[in-house]
């Protein structure tokens, strides 16, 4: 899956943005887009996982994918609440 290049990560190196997709989704193109330039705004933390590498993560999101989770809590799937999402990171 094509994403932008460059993500944000925490002092840690953790991710604070995690957003779970899979390979010809086009869902996930758009979640990455809203995330990628939420991340470049506010220097947030992000990564893509790609569950079609994981069995338990295919069990857990294959219908569902685009998953975005903030600070492991699962902020929305299918379609990404750009308002929701900001108010997750500000908190």
């Amino acid at each position: 899956m094509s994403h932008p290049d460059h993500s944000f990560s925490t002092s840690d190196g953790r991710s604070r943005v995690v957003v779970y997709s899979r390979q010809g989704c086009h869902l996930c193109v758009d979640a990455l887009e809203i995330v990628a330039r939420i991340g470049a705004e506010l220097n947030v933390a992000y990564e893509v996982v790609d569950i079609d590498q994981d069995a338990d993560l295919i069990a857990r999101f294959s219908d569902y994918v685009p998953v975005v989770e903030v600070d492991g809590v699962q902020q929305g799937f299918w379609r990404i609440d750009e308002a929701r999402l900001r108010r997750a990171l500000a908190s």
